[in-house]
């Protein structure tokens, strides 16, 4: 049986941490939360446009390059500090990048969609944590969006940073990242059972924004198909504050409806705790 988001909550008193909040989604859905009365931690890698969504949402502002580990590292620090409480962790932050390895010897799709998110969220764990033990029930939460994209996404723990295999211009990276999201909502679901710490993924939709660049059939496919930021955020807005999310931890919005479908892959529970396994080795050796 299906289930729909319902309307966002006030949000003042709680802290909600948004990556990739300079542009597109992650903008639009900080201005929604600081117009619900949230504290905004602005995370995105334009120093200039972060720090104006910042001065916009009455926010903090917070730049990181996703394409260091370092600086994920760097990020998570200055979130605890500037954070006593963390309510809801919003992974937004992500695309399609260039076929290149990172300084830390990754692909970068990989790096930016999968891994660096992987890192910041298992860095704020703890502070998550101690947040749900005062917070109101089912009120901390740790947001993943991913994307319909998933559904032709294949994940091989051997071969993560696709070093084989054709490239088809990053689309194969970014569906296979796109289903790591979900796996490792999944899996985070699985990890924080018995806890007050929710964990759902979504999908946006067909989003005009910044992604997949300004390529010709791109544009043109975004002019006539594309649904707005603003209307592309109101998944994560609602499942950032939302009274009651009613879908059990671990499941995948559609936009505002879950079930959504998802590859067949995200049913495997082994290969979900796989790729946390994997994904731990990786950080821990960079």
């Amino acid at each position: 049986m299906s289930v729909v988001l319902p309307p966002p909550g006030r949000m003042e008193g709680r802290t909600v941490v948004v990556t990739g909040a300079s542009s597109g989604v992650g903008r639009a859905a900080a201005r929604e939360l600081a117009l619900l009365g949230a504290d905004v931690a602005v995370v995105g890698r334009n120093r200039e446009r972060t720090e104006a969504v910042a001065e916009e949402t009455g926010g903090r502002a917070f730049v990181v390059d996703y394409d260091r580990l370092e600086d994920v590292r760097g990020l998570a620090a200055a979130l605890l500090e500037a954070c006593p409480a963390i309510h809801v962790l919003a992974n937004n932050a992500g695309g399609i990048a260039p076929r290149e390895t990172t300084r830390d010897g990754h692909d970068a799709t990989f790096q930016r969609n999968h891994l660096a998110p992987f890192l910041l969220t298992t860095l704020l764990l703890d502070r998550l944590r101690a947040t749900a033990a005062t917070a109101p029930a089912g009120s901390v939460r740790i947001l993943q969006t991913s994307s319909g994209a998933n559904l032709s996404g294949r994940v091989r723990l051997d071969d993560l940073d696709h070093r084989s295999g054709p490239w088809l211009d990053g689309w194969g990276a970014y569906s296979a990242a796109k289903l790591e999201n979900v796996l490792m909502t999944r899996e985070l679901a699985r990890r924080l059972g018995g806890s007050d710490i929710g964990a759902w993924a979504f999908h946006p939709g067909f989003v005009a924004s910044r992604f997949g660049g300004d390529g010709p059939v791109m544009t043109l496919g975004k002019r006539l198909l594309a649904i707005s930021p603003e209307e592309g955020a109101r998944p994560l807005v609602r499942l950032a504050a939302a009274e009651r999310v009613p879908a059990p931890s671990g499941n995948y919005f559609d936009r505002l409806r879950a079930p959504g479908r998802t590859a067949r892959q995200a049913d495997d529970a082994a290969l979900a705790r796989g790729l946390w396994e994997t994904s731990e080795r990786m950080v821990s050796a960079a």
